[in-house]
């Protein structure tokens, strides 16, 4: 088995996040969860900036909510595919919104997965699990923007 990289967190719900870190660390699927509550920060972490200018390597992946404070998750997907350095990084939009041009543009704009937050608590954990076996683990992507 490969060697679990982070999975950055960007979701502004702290209970939301409470439920996606503990599933995450339950089934050991990435050594470390960072978690950043706005597009901003997603972006500065991403980007090693602020207070993430020291950080480590980029995140095996992404799980981006579209409602954020400051940058909004499609915002902060079309910033990560225009980037060379992060075009490549698989992106999953865990998000409580169903609503068909949501949809729609974040696959316009190149997110690998769309995942309709449930409400049921299983079917969320579930969902939360699936989504981190696959993209954080299973799936191999290019490293740096090379293809």
């Amino acid at each position: 088995m490969q060697k679990l990289r982070c999975i950055l967190l960007v979701e502004d719900d702290p209970n939301d996040a409470e439920l996606i870190i503990m599933t995450l660390e339950e089934n050991q699927l990435a050594n470390e969860i960072v978690h950043v509550r706005d597009g901003k920060e997603a972006l500065d972490y991403l980007k090693r900036q602020g207070p993430f200018c020291n950080k480590g390597e980029d995140p095996a992946m992404v799980i981006l909510d579209l409602k954020l404070p400051k940058v909004s998750g499609l915002e902060v997907l079309e910033k990560i595919r225009n980037d060379e350095t992060l075009k490549f990084m698989p992106v999953v939009i865990f998000t409580s919104s169903s609503e068909e041009q949501d949809i729609i543009d974040g696959y316009k704009l190149g997110t690998n997965g769309y995942v309709v937050k449930p409400l049921d608590f299983h079917q969320f954990v579930e969902s939360v699990k699936r989504t981190g076996v696959f993209w954080g683990i299973v799936n191999e992507s290019p490293r740096k923007g090379t293809a």
